[in-house]
């Protein structure tokens, strides 16, 4: 071969390795994130799911990619953001439980990894939480469950009230349970409940005109990705008629609630986080046993409760895990 030759042939070669090179690099998997609140609402869940990736060694931006999708608070928004999702041929949808469900409806193979506070067999997302088959694994931790606690905590901070109010998501599969277990509370420590139900924010001002009129002396609203999202509205609407209110998750005492109850929805999609993490490492979802979070915080808000002239007891404040002052 003449020298010539050898150097054409050797810098054409020599061009075509970065397009070989390129072609072998791997594809970096993308997942996707659904809720139906908005992303300002989320940001602690968003840091806490992308810390349970890191966990497993993936991070945003560098060998993975996050599609997040926003309901903005409107549900009906969830399967036409699902169904982009599954249309973009993402690794995964991580959501919270009905949009997981939605997830689930929009793909019988995209690997779906919830964060719900229902019984996920109940509602129809796995069918065996300890091998649940199918596409579908994920996180739960018990809300539905905790309004008994929840109630009675309300009636040892606010012994009087005759009659409780509970507020619940008519758009969870298990809020009619939530009112059930709350009236059974109730009626356990001679005290009567009155379950009220909101669908959307427009349901809202007649629910606590329903509560005024009724006369409740203190109230309970129950768990739910949609409540979360309109907490702020809620603390107003409790603050504005003076009720005494017990929530569900801390981030209602942060924005002025009196109190909250329940698991730590950071510490559920940092769990969320690390199954998402072993799906794309190559596990299968339906292999993945459902993982049951432990944690659970009692916040006051000792500010709140001085403006309602109520005070905590100090059994109260000794066993919560966070004092807003």
């Amino acid at each position: 071969m003449k020298r010539r030759d050898f150097i054409t042939l050797l810098g054409g070669a020599a061009a075509a390795w970065p397009v070989a090179a390129r072609a072998q690099q791997p594809t970096v998997p993308t997942v996707g994130f659904l809720r139906v609140t908005s992303a300002a609402a989320s940001r602690h869940l968003v840091a806490a799911f992308e810390q349970g990736l890191k966990q497993t060694g993936f991070i945003d931006g560098q060998n993975v990619g996050i599609e997040y999708r926003w309901g903005d608070g409107q549900e009906d928004r969830l399967p036409e953001l699902a169904a982009d999702l599954v249309r973009r041929r993402v690794a995964a949808i991580v959501g919270h439980s009905t949009a997981a469900l939605t997830a689930k409806a929009a793909s019988g193979t995209t690997p779906i990894v919830f964060v719900v506070g229902n019984d996920p067999v109940r509602i129809g997302l796995v069918a065996n939480v300890n091998r649940p088959g199918g596409n579908v694994t994920g996180v739960t931790f018990s809300t539905v469950d905790l309004a008994a606690k929840r109630l009675g905590q309300l009636h040892e901070l606010v012994p009087g009230a005759q009659l409780i109010g509970v507020l619940v998501d008519a758009n969870l599969p298990e809020h009619d349970l939530e009112g059930r277990e709350a009236e059974a509370a109730a009626k356990a420590i001679g005290r009567r409940a009155l379950v009220l139900k909101a669908a959307r924010p427009s349901d809202f001002q007649a629910a606590f005109a329903t509560v005024v009129q009724a006369g409740v002396g203190a109230l309970l609203v129950g768990s739910g990705a949609f409540f979360t999202s309109q907490r702020q509205r809620l603390v107003v609407l409790s603050a504005r008629h003076a009720i005494p209110t017990s929530y569900s998750e801390r981030e209602y005492a942060m924005a002025g609630g009196l109190m909250s109850y329940g698991p730590s929805q950071s510490d559920a999609y940092r769990r969320a986080g690390i199954y998402t993490g072993r799906i794309l490492k190559g596990e299968k979802p339906g292999d993945l046993p459902v993982d049951q979070a432990t944690k659970f915080e009692l916040v006051i808000n000792l500010g709140t409760a001085t403006a309602l002239g109520i005070s905590f007891p100090n059994a109260m404040q000794l066993l919560a895990d966070e004092v807003i002052e």
